[in-house]
């Protein structure tokens, strides 16, 4: 049987309490503030430190020695983690020896990462939208819809990942999840989804962590690995491999109807480097 595809397998998009389509900027059942910045920020003030007890939260460990290994990370080198969350991959990689630093749009989930955070992990409040960063890091991740897949306006997934191939010293190396939409065509059948915009939605229930419910309408960008080797393309990057995975088991089987997302694994072109074609599974 697959995984189960609902609301706690990952950190989703946030839409409207209607029936907005997934193109708009809508607004969740929440609360908002007048300070806030995208529509994912009154779920995360609702959930704060409930976020970590969702299972997909879990696999932080295994997902790390994978990704050190798979990037070819170097203690001392520099990652950025673009929607960090409440900060647990970044967390994880400070331990290791690394100087991370994690940027979220949600001040509630900023606040958890600074919250015992170990030597070498900074954090702030920044819209992935609007990442300032030039040739600042050695490796960028971003993973479980944390930034990417969160964006279902048109065209802003893309805006969040020019950010990150900017950020990127040429020859960087990108650590990036997208939601397959192969599984969810196939699986998700509490959602409905947008062939046309390639979002899906679903409504459901998210608790705080007193157990406060509210229900709240979700959207989730999802990708074919196709639709993303031609993004990274387009702004100086190379997937040298995507592999299909799930929360806590990131490996390198190759893409499938089967796994709920797709890991990239890409780097940054540097001055003089032709980009390879876009044919086959991997760069040959």
């Amino acid at each position: 049987m697959p995984p189960d595809p609902g609301p706690d397998h990952r950190r989703r998009a946030v839409g409207s309490a209607s029936d907005e389509a997934p193109g708009g900027s809508g607004r969740s059942g929440a609360e908002p503030s007048p300070d806030h910045q995208h529509w994912f920020e009154p779920v995360a003030d609702h959930l704060r430190e409930a976020y970590l007890r969702y299972s997909f939260t879990k696999g932080t460990v295994q997902e790390v020695d994978h990704l050190v290994g798979a990037l070819g990370l170097r203690a001392g080198e520099r990652v950025l983690d673009v929607g960090c969350g409440p900060g647990r991959h970044a967390h994880e990689l400070a331990r290791r020896g690394f100087a991370v630093h994690g940027i979220d749009v949600s001040q509630p989930f900023v606040d958890l990462a600074q919250r015992d955070a170990p030597p070498g992990a900074t954090f702030e409040r920044l819209d992935a939208r609007r990442l300032p960063f030039r040739e600042d890091f050695d490796a960028v991740v971003c993973l479980c819809q944390g930034a990417f897949g969160l964006m279902t306006a048109d065209g802003e997934d893309e805006v969040v990942l020019a950010g990150m191939a900017r950020a990127l010293r040429p020859g960087g190396r990108l650590a990036l999840s997208a939601f397959n939409a192969y599984f969810a065509v196939k699986y998700h059948e509490a959602a409905t989804f947008d062939a046309d915009a390639g979002v899906s939605h679903e409504r459901t229930e998210v608790r705080d962590p007193a157990g406060a419910a509210r229900e709240v309408d979700l959207w989730t960008g999802c990708y074919t690995p196709r639709e993303l080797r031609l993004l990274l393309r387009a702004h100086g990057l190379v997937a040298d491999r995507i592999s299909g995975v799930e929360p806590g088991r990131y490996g390198d089987d190759p893409p499938s109807t089967e796994h709920p997302e797709h890991l990239v694994l890409a780097r940054r072109l540097g001055p003089g480097d032709a980009p390879p074609p876009v044919v086959g599974a991997e760069v040959r």
